[in-house]
């Protein structure tokens, strides 16, 4: 197993700006790409504010703060990104179609020793690996929101994924202080399943009136020990990606995880959480319009 000094991140939304924060402060060499400009620029203040949070809180020393973030270089063009990378961690909405173009340009340009990894919720890495010509050495590497704070890292091997593979991955993970779990493909994996069928559920449960959004999400939160409400979670999360989640898995796994008809209804009333200022509930702060990756 040859060891990883560079990692690439395509997309600079929400997950891949903190994916690179976690790779930077991991101590590796970290690209994080965007085609917009603007994105890029926002995810530089904000990894650089969350660096400093942390140094404030004192859960990071402010040397250690500072070279995290002279490790992270900022690209406009995959080709830029990955050409020189070990491990390409590809960061994009949740649509098959968008990882498929993307693995398929990888494959041109990176190393044929360099690793890719989808940081997929739940859509199948072995159908996303076929487009590829190295599909022993792709895998799913399944953060969560925010990524540079949440410990669990949901490693999933894909049907051809190789030992080396999957040991890389899991050292990557380590490096970035993440509990690792390692999974063998299914849809939705072990969380997005369980999670999908928990919001949607609640969903079901507004829809009919059972109850308000607020006491659903306290009563999971004082009854259950759920750290956040399933309501809260999905405007964290966005709407529209747990609806994505929920349409595939309807679709692999069957009738019990129709999307609830509120959920559906949100979502093409623009309704997708705090990025977009609104979603189950209000968020007066947010921009409307905001990246939705």
């Amino acid at each position: 197993m040859a060891p990883l000094n560079t990692v690439a991140v395509i997309g600079a939304g929400i997950m891949g700006r903190g994916i690179a924060h976690g790779a930077a402060l991991a101590g590796y060499r970290t690209i994080l790409e965007d085609l917009l400009p603007a994105t890029l620029r926002k995810a530089e203040s904000e990894i650089r504010a969350n660096l400093d949070k942390a140094v404030e809180l004192g859960k990071v020393s402010a040397p250690d703060a500072n070279a995290a973030f002279s490790r992270i270089e900022f690209a406009g063009s995959i080709e830029e990104a990955a050409r020189d990378a070990d491990l390409v961690i590809e960061a994009v909405p949740e649509e098959m179609e968008s990882k498929i173009e993307i693995f398929t340009l990888l494959d041109k340009i990176c190393r044929p020793t360099t690793i890719l990894a989808s940081n997929t919720s739940s859509l199948s890495v072995t159908e996303i690996a076929s487009v590829t010509y190295r599909a022993k050495k792709c895998l799913g590497m399944h953060f969560f929101n925010p990524a540079h704070k949440m410990k669990l890292l949901e490693i999933v091997r894909a049907l051809e994924t190789d030992d080396d593979t999957l040991a890389s991955a899991v050292e990557v993970g380590k490096r970035m202080g993440k509990e690792v779990i390692v999974i063998k493909e299914s849809p939705g994996f072990i969380t997005s399943r369980i999670n999908a069928m928990i919001g949607n559920e609640a969903f079901y449960m507004l829809q009919e009136g059972i109850a308000s959004a607020a006491d659903i999400d306290k009563a999971l939160k004082l009854g259950l020990n759920h750290p956040m409400g399933p309501f809260e979670l999905v405007d964290l999360v966005g709407l529209d990606t747990r609806l994505n989640i929920l349409e595939y898995l309807h679709k692999t796994l069957g009738e019990k995880y129709r999307p609830a008809p509120l959920l559906v209804q949100y979502v093409k009333a623009g309704r997708l959480g705090q990025k977009s200022g609104r979603g189950v509930y209000e968020y007066p702060q947010a921009k409307h319009g905001q990246e939705t990756a």
